[in-house]
């Protein structure tokens, strides 16, 4: 078999480059660069680039229905709009405590997840936040579960799965999506995975057509793929020791994209903190902008 050919999308030094995510209005990858407070866009027909700064350290920026981006701040969840008018959604401060991961779910609620700068136990939450919400009334967060580094969450093609990767437990947990009612305990189904010692730390993750699950290993220097039966698929090594997470873009969803991070990193390689892309990795699933 041809070893897999990864490419650089964009070379960058971001100290922590994260949450990958395709843009199907505009044609562009999203991702961000969390300690930088930065948000950047890549579009892969014509190499155009875009560094957006905010405010706060930035754990996610994903599109919305209406046009706009939602992202997952320190102090909470922000919207920005088609103008660059910010407002917040959500906000709740907690002194150490910031934005991480975040994922549209099918119905299009927004689950996102936080963390402790200092990693802290049980120091973050993953939060719902209600599709169709417009302000902070009461009822926009309809869910609320402790953590301790909330990361990659993903939804199995029919809805009826969703996968979700707290770090620190090493591994991919799966809950019963499609019966789930907002308020509710997540039914948890067992995890579909644990990684060994000594492989990484599962951190974000994509799900693909065929309902595998892609997965970076941070401190691993990988991607893997697991199959809907938790057995490993595919190892895609990488130059790189710190990879953050993955998503499917391009127009027909087929390059999977790579974040990569520098913080902690005492020697790195050259393409530490940049984009990378694996073309023709597979088949991506479009993925629900933010109906808030």
């Amino acid at each position: 078999m041809t070893a897999p050919r990864i490419e650089v999308a964009v070379r960058a030094q971001a100290k922590l480059g994260e949450g990958p995510a395709w843009d199907p209005s505009a044609g562009r990858l999203l991702w961000v660069d969390i300690l930088s407070a930065r948000i950047h866009t890549f579009d892969p027909a014509d190499g155009r680039r875009t560094v957006m700064a905010t405010e706060q350290h930035v754990g996610a920026a994903l599109p919305r229905a209406g046009g706009g981006l939602v992202v997952n701040l320190r102090d909470g969840i922000g919207l920005y709009g088609p103008g660059g008018d910010f407002s917040w959604l959500v906000r709740d401060p907690v002194p150490g405590r910031r934005g991480n991961d975040a994922a549209v779910a099918p119905d299009g609620a927004l689950w996102a997840g936080s963390m402790r700068y200092d990693e802290t136990p049980g120091g973050g939450t993953l939060i719902r936040v209600a599709p169709g919400a417009a302000d902070t009334a009461a009822g926009t967060v309809t869910d609320t579960r402790p953590v301790s580094v909330g990361n990659g969450t993903g939804w199995s093609p029919d809805g009826r799965t969703m996968y979700y990767v707290d770090t620190p437990t090493g591994r991919i947990d799966r809950f019963r999506a499609d019966t789930h009612s907002p308020g509710e305990p997540l039914v948890d189904e067992g995890p579909l995975v644990t990684i060994e010692p000594g492989a990484g730390h599962p951190d974000g993750l994509t799900v693909d057509a065929d309902g595998c699950v892609w997965v970076a290993l941070w401190d691993g220097a990988a991607i893997r793929r697991y199959t809907p039966d938790g057995e490993l698929d595919r190892t895609v090594e990488l130059p790189v020791r710190r990879p953050t997470s993955c998503a499917f873009g391009g127009p027909e969803l087929r390059d999977l994209y790579i974040t990569t991070a520098r913080v902690g990193v005492a020697a790195p390689h050259p393409l530490t903190g940049s984009l990378l892309v694996l073309p023709d990795a597979g088949q991506g699933v479009a993925d629900t902008p933010f109906a808030g």
